[in-house]
């Protein structure tokens, strides 16, 4: 079956943890101990209801203050396609934790608050999901029940963030009225809201396209291992083995490795279960080439027709994630890029997004915690990169202070989704 990654995103306490609860619950992709824990759990607490927010508050800070800290993910399967839910914090200071989880999401679902509306994190968190590519949002208007399941409000926020959506170029946004406390048009449609004549989320979730047009992008396959031949009944080749991050990996056809150049044929493809004539997105395979060069890890394996530019200095975004250091203009970083790695130094710090009004700040000298600004980075070494609005594989990175080893930054190459500048 297919596999769709799900982050949800939003304000503090807008029901992002009793959501996923709710889509595990009532879709019964939970075991019986599970519910009976989380039962325990409840009375504990005194709850006058199943808390199904402790089904993915796994750490015991998160279930004391009744906050996501952490992300966490949560698996389930309907008959039509296996999820991989992860439920991101809310809270301004763990933002970063929100980009880590949807990353590789395919859908972000941004709830929003009923009796809140449209506040500043629903804002920030919808930037982040525009900036990371994420083609499908559902806007989820939560905890309709404490506002008497009127349409008015649920017309009212939808048509203001709206506004937001066209301006963050993100096309055909869904919206759901629901109470994710009550289970109303999470899995079952609502009887309270007749009004509502669309799918409830699950089966919103069911239809959603995977992998959209990956099969039709370039060959990209970042050499991850190189398999050498010291076996004696293994190839005479060496192999090559990666995940392909979008294309289609044929045997019999030309490649081309960058950014060292060298070409050849493909006359193996080996994947987990034997040979294969072909493989595609996201499978993970080993490659037999015709000639014996010198490949190692971190080359990238591309298609001749398509190929990516080779730079030595790229414009990218990024978000600030360290909270004890900052960015400023001349600062040295180790760069990962696909698999491969080399230095970075910061040439320019062009703008800082404003999140409220969606501009670029020019002249700022620094990017602290959970913010957004646009950079230029001189390289090391080349790499071989795609725009990130055309591959999110090749046209992502992410910046490792030298001095503690700590992830501090994610960045995208090339121009965003909406331009700030």
């Amino acid at each position: 079956m297919d596999l769709l990654r799900v982050a949800t995103a939003g304000s503090v306490d807008d029901g992002k943890s009793t959501l996923i609860g709710r889509l595990l619950y009532d879709s019964k992709s939970l075991d019986d101990d599970v519910i009976a824990a989380v039962e325990n759990a409840s009375r504990r607490q005194q709850s006058d209801y199943l808390n199904l927010a402790l089904l993915t508050d796994g750490l015991r800070a998160e279930r004391e203050q009744g906050i996501t800290i952490d992300v966490a993910y949560r698996y389930f399967s309907t008959p039509v396609r296996k999820f991989i839910l992860a439920d991101t914090p809310g809270h301004v200071q763990y933002t970063r934790n929100m980009v880590t989880g949807a990353s590789t999401a395919e859908v972000a679902l941004i709830i929003v608050d009923a009796r809140n509306g449209v506040v500043e994190q629903s804002r920030r968190h919808a930037v982040i999901a525009s900036l990371l590519g994420i083609n499908h949002s559902i806007i989820c208007i939560n905890k309709m029940d404490l506002v008497d399941y009127d349409r008015n409000v649920f017309e009212a926020i939808r048509d203001e963030f709206s506004q937001l959506m066209i301006k963050l170029n993100m096309h055909n946004p869904t919206y759901i009225p629901m109470s994710a406390l009550h289970g109303d048009n999470v899995v079952e449609p609502s009887d309270n809201m007749p009004w509502y004549d669309g799918e409830p989320l699950l089966q919103h979730l069911e239809t959603v396209p995977v992998h959209e047009g990956m099969d039709a992008l370039p060959l990209r396959m970042p050499v991850q291992y190189v398999i050498r031949p010291y076996l004696k009944d293994h190839h005479d080749s060496r192999g090559y083995a990666g995940s392909i991050v979008s294309g289609v990996l044929r045997k019999g056809s030309s490649v081309r490795f960058m950014p060292s150049g060298q070409e050849s044929v493909i006359t193996e493809i080996e994947a987990p279960w034997g040979p294969v004539e072909e493989a595609t997105a996201p499978d993970a395979v080993t490659v037999h080439i015709k000639d014996d060069f010198d490949i190692g890890r971190g080359e990238l394996l591309c298609s001749l027709d398509g190929l990516p530019r080779t730079e030595q200095t790229i414009s990218a975004v990024v978000c600030w994630m360290d909270d004890r250091s900052v960015l400023r203009e001349g600062d040295v970083y180790r760069i990962k890029h696909a698999t491969r790695t080399g230095k970075a130094k910061v040439t320019g710090l062009d703008a800082r997004l404003n999140i409220d009004s969606l501009k670029g700040e020019i002249g700022a000298d620094s990017l602290g915690l959970n913010e957004i600004g646009k950079i230029t980075l001189k390289l090391s070494t080349p790499l071989a990169v795609d725009d990130y609005t055309l591959n999110r594989g090749t046209g992502s990175f992410i910046l490792v202070s030298e001095a503690t080893n700590a992830t501090v930054a994610a960045g995208t190459i090339g121009p965003p989704r909406f331009s700030f500048l």
